[in-house]
């Protein structure tokens, strides 16, 4: 009797290390559930180049998981007002955040009231995609390289104006770094995204700006948008005749920027595998990786720990760099 009954524990402690062990293949397979949207919630307006990368990693992404897969477009406040909606999202895997490396590296070093923590409030879960900014001008500027835009800009002093993606975005210090590199006495403007920032550079309303390489070529398409020059190490494929600051004799500008996909904290690590692996499959299709060579990125996967650790490198680069430029929180 005794000895049947130590045997039933025994057989019954191993079903429940074998179900413990099944528990996350099992929840793994069963994401998504059968039509059950995924959510991409993007920090810019849409449009601009971040937004159309997101909807093609949406659109291959549906196709792969076997659910629709839409791009949700939260603009405003340095893309904080994305950041935060996905930290607040319950952690099952449908709301997810694909953002540039200032929502996690330049905003908690650049403004004063940061409503997250990049580190403790998301889930990295893989790099989107690598690339530089550039240096765009209004075709109203008459500057066809950087030492002629400084010399436009001198001759102006206060009021000529560069556009940012945000105040405490790359695109900001970068400005700033550029203003002070170069001792110019230019206006900073602010917008909600870049593709705003893009309307008004295309109009002339803002003479200049550091904007991402994809929104650059899209808007140089216009004939009213002038790229100078790559904020890179080296020149890129997309714009292999473009060349970069240091070429022209401005150094110290190159910190490449990427975007990722984050969910919130504390997400099932089966969750988080699946959303790995399916990424690193569509950001690996042709169309795809051709799609963002074309916008002057590297399309390209991670694994969740990878981007755990750009994260971190980035952040604390980019507190090197704010630090450097002086620049205030805000």
């Amino acid at each position: 009797m005794d000895m049947n009954r130590g045997a039933r524990r025994a057989a019954l402690r191993l079903a429940g290390i074998v179900l413990l062990g099944l528990a996350p293949l099992a929840m793994a397979q069963d994401f998504p559930a059968k039509g059950k949207p995924i959510r991409i919630v993007v920090g810019f307006t849409a449009g601009g180049g971040t937004d159309a990368q997101a909807r093609i990693v949406a659109q291959k992404l549906g196709e792969l998981l076997g659910t629709s897969v839409i791009v949700d477009n939260k603009p405003g406040a340095s893309t904080m007002l994305a950041a935060s909606e996905v930290a607040r999202a319950l952690p099952d895997g449908y709301t997810l955040l694909y953002a540039p490396s200032s929502t996690m590296a330049q905003n908690p070093h650049t403004l004063s009231q940061v409503p997250y923590d990049p580190f403790k409030d998301f889930t990295p879960i893989s790099m989107g995609g690598r690339g530089p900014l550039v240096l765009s001008v209004s075709s109203s500027v008459p500057a066809n390289n950087v030492r002629e835009l400084v010399a436009y800009v001198k001759a102006r002093p206060g009021t000529v104006s560069y556009a940012s993606f945000g105040a405490g975005t790359s695109s900001h210090i970068y400005g700033e770094a550029f203003v002070q590199k170069t001792e110019l006495d230019a206006v900073h403007i602010p917008y909600k995204g870049g593709s705003d920032a893009a309307k008004d550079l295309i109009g002339g309303r803002v003479q200049y700006m550091f904007d991402s390489a994809s929104s650059a070529v899209i808007t140089s398409g216009t004939g009213k948008v002038k790229i100078l020059a790559v904020a890179a190490a080296a020149r890129i494929a997309a714009l292999p005749d473009v060349p970069t600051l240091a070429e022209q004799g401005v150094a110290g500008l190159d910190l490449p920027s990427w975007l990722g996909f984050y969910g919130p904290a504390q997400m099932p690590a089966p969750v988080v595998a699946r959303l790995n692996a399916a990424l690193t499959q569509v950001l690996a299709m042709p169309q795809v990786r051709d799609f963002y060579r074309t916008g002057g990125y590297e399309a390209g996967a991670t694994t969740p720990a990878e981007f755990a650790s750009i994260t971190r490198a980035t952040y604390e680069r980019w507190g090197d760099m704010v630090r450097q430029v002086g620049l205030a929180k805000q």
